[in-house]
């Protein structure tokens, strides 16, 4: 079910930040200050701050290419960065010398009416859902914590209220390796916007601190390290600050799953600016998360803003693990043909391998991890931005702020951490509004991998329970037999809207689980490695398990006479793929777990019970073929085409054809010029003046200046 995109729902359109809807501007006379205002890219892009070395002690790895961590695994490794901060505090720019040149910009909007911001500059009418209510708590000098899904508009909470109130918005935010973008996009809305990280050299430095000194920015982006530097501190000190806005704000949760040491800096802002509002934004937080957001950056006078967390467009699948990679091309070459998407995999290794071999099967695939050269990654990741089309397939490093309207898919060839993490990255797909496709194959060797680097991982022992719950409940997801949605919800602490128990757009209710009494093969199970151990005093892995029941006579059974064994041969009633089944779900249920230096199988406190049948044990069946997605005949997820008119959609296309030309000549995302969303509209509407044009929604003065006579001679174009 797309999202229907109507003017005054700045949620799906053409504008700066991290969500579609996520920009506004307050437009000064300003200079051109190059590193500032619109003009040459600065800045060469990374994927982390390296100004200042990490000091700060953290509990727990954070995600790929965030936060340096001990030497990890050289063959199969986890993501974790191996490029050291460099040596030495950060050293501020030397003064700058006076200004040469100045080239006057023309008249701006000067508002302090945040409507007439984001009607004028970004085309909308209306804020949408409680955006209206977040500005005006931010404009009037209060404090938000804001919880908006990914493509909510959760930018434009603080975009709009920057360029109301005096001074300068500043933007927290970790996502080093996008700010360059972010700029562009604003400065393509009129917004005048500049960065401060380490990618940028000292020149470029000095000139957008020297823009922030003399009113010449309306949002400044920070990195968090930033904020750990006298320097910047200074800086801010002389500047005048309009509200700070923390992006990303789980970052602050130290049990979260995206923790960033820096984040816990951050709660000193109030006490060095008490009278500046600050508004904390994220896309995933549960109820306990928020309470440690709000603690942590002492936000315990805020005001909460709780959008729902439902994705209505994300067909949500999860299916057993068998052969993953012919399973995850059978789902792109059958739905998602032709479309950009990311796929996650949990280990450096297995991000090349899968890479590479999509890319033998003739996708553009493209692999993304902190083991690659700093060079590759940008180039892999604007490519991934700028072209159609591309596979990235990744770690847990890629995606966070990716501002890509229309990945259709978001597929995990392993198990994610935690649903936290899971919510998050399915949630880059489908940022437009259009169908889309969130995909996990799901294992037995997930569970044991995950218990593992459970029982390895930092910390106390509260720290690896709290790991553990989080592995429970997200294994509690992937093994429902209701609504996936609901329980996905669920976990947030909100119900679905509509049926509450049946969404119709995951696979749980488009293909029903049918369960079936599996008290016997459980207790078949449990017998099993009951006698291994107390027999026997052995423990083994699913697999021999399996051969036992099955009555296989391997060369291992054989080694340790386990064809002697009672249990031996009692389970030829199901086949392997069955008996898989059972023992991944009685692991995800703890009635058996997976521990030890081998990652066998183990008895839990539950066990005994349920081997002495004092309890129904009901178990998902196994399911023959997954649900497979809504989509087109042609396997093309087609959406932006099948809402065209006969005569709309070649003027659609010849709209794509200019952006996509527009886009190269200046650099930026196409997704910057305009999104599809506002294409089909003026195709659809087919403007013959600029007064038209502007009327569609999304379009504000800035674009239709920029871009209006263009977009009007392409629609005047005759066809071929």
């Amino acid at each position: 079910m797309a999202v229907a995109l109507q003017r005054g729902h700045p949620a799906v359109s053409d504008v700066a930040g991290h969500t579609a809807g996520g920009a506004a501007a307050h437009v000064r006379a300003r200079r051109t200050v190059p590193g500032a205002v619109p003009g040459p890219r600065c800045g060469r892009g990374d994927s982390y701050d390296r100004g200042v070395p990490d000091t700060v002690p953290h509990a727990h790895p954070g995600p790929d290419d965030e936060i340096p961590l001990p030497p990890e695994p050289p063959e199969d490794d986890y993501g974790y960065p191996d490029e050291p901060y460099p040596d030495g505090p950060y050293e501020p720019a030397p003064p700058a010398e006076a200004p040469g040149e100045v080239t006057p910009a023309p008249a701006r909007i000067t508002s302090t009416d945040p409507h007439e911001v984001l009607r004028r500059v970004f085309g909308y009418d209306a804020f949408r859902g409680e955006q209206q209510a977040i500005v005006e708590q931010v404009v009037a000098g209060g404090d938000a914590l804001v919880l908006m899904p990914t493509g909510g508009g959760k930018s434009l909470c603080y975009q709009v209220p920057s360029l109301v109130r005096p001074g300068v918005g500043v933007v927290v935010s970790p996502l080093i390796a996008l700010m360059q973008d972010q700029v562009d996009a604003l400065r393509a809305l009129g917004v005048r916007a500049g960065f401060l990280n380490s990618t940028q050299n000292p020149d470029e430095r000095r000139d957008t601190e020297a823009a922030f000194l003399s009113g010449e920015l309306d949002l400044l982006y920070l990195a968090p390290e930033r904020l750990r530097v006298e320097s910047t501190l200074r800086l801010l000190d002389r500047g005048t600050v309009a509200l700070f806005a923390i992006d990303e704000a789980h970052c602050v949760a130290q049990w979260g799953h995206d923790f960033r040491p820096d984040y816990l800096m951050l709660s000193q802002l109030h006490d060095r600016w008490p009278d500046v509002p600050r508004i904390a934004l994220t896309a995933t937080a549960t109820e306990a998360t928020r309470t440690e957001i709000a603690q942590r950056l002492q936000l315990t006078g805020a005001r909460h803003f709780v959008a729902s967390f439902d994705r209505p467009n994300i067909q949500y699948r999860i299916v057993g693990k068998n052969e993953p990679r012919k399973q995850l091309l059978d789902l792109l070459r059958s739905e998602h043909a032709g479309d950009a998407g990311i796929v996650y995999c949990l280990s450096r290794k297995s991000v090349e391998q899968t890479a590479e071999f999509l890319s033998a099967q003739g996708m553009t695939a493209l692999p993304y991890h902190a083991g690659l050269d700093a060079g590759v990654r940008r180039r892999n990741q604007s490519r991934f931005l700028r072209e159609d089309g591309v596979v990235m397939v990744a770690t847990i490093a890629f995606g966070m702020g990716i501002d890509k309207p229309d990945v259709r898919f978001v597929a995990h060839l392993d198990l994610p951490k935690s649903v936290e993490g899971y919510y998050q990255e399915t949630g880059r797909a489908g940022r437009d509004g259009a169908p889309s496709t969130a995909w996990l194959a799901y294992g037995m060797a997930d569970v044991v991998q995950q218990r593992k680097m459970i029982d390895d991982s930092e910390g106390d022992a509260a720290h690896r329970r709290r790991l553990g719950q989080h592995l429970d409940a997200m294994l509690a997801l992937c093994e429902t037999v209701e609504c996936r949605r609901a329980q996905l919800l669920g976990y947030f602490g909100q119900e679905p809207t509509g049926d509450a128990r049946k969404c119709g757009n995951c696979d749980t209710c488009l293909t029903p689980v049918t369960t079936w009494d599996g008290t016997v093969p459980a207790q078949k199970v449990l017998s099993t490695v009951w006698r291994l151990k107390n027999e026997r005093r052995q423990s083994f892995g699913a697999v021999h398990v399996i051969d036992i029941l099955l009555g296989k006579r391997t060369p291992k059974i054989e080694q340790f006479d386990h064809h002697e064994l009672s249990v031996f041969g009692v389970g030829s009633d199901l086949t392997e793929p069955q008996w898989r089944g059972v023992i991944r779900q009685l692991v995800a249920r703890r009635l058996l777990e997976v521990g030890g230096p081998h990652s066998t199988l183990q008895f839990t406190d539950e066990s005994p019970a349920a081997m002495r049948g004092e309890q129904k044990v009901l178990l998902r069946t196994e399911p023959e073929r997954a649900a497979r997605s809504r989509r087109s005949s042609s396997g093309r997820s087609s959406a932006p085409a099948a809402e065209l008119s006969a005569e709309a959609a070649p003027v659609f296309e010849r709209l794509r054809a200019w952006r996509a030309a527009a886009a190269k000549e200046q650099g930026v995302p196409a997704y910057v010029i305009f999104h599809d969303a506002t294409l089909r509209e003026i195709a659809g509407r087919m403007p013959s003046d600029l007064t038209g044009l502007g009327a569609i929604s999304g379009i504000g003065e800035g674009k239709l200046a920029r871009y209006g006579e263009q977009v009007l001679e392409t629609l005047a174009e005759q066809p071929a």
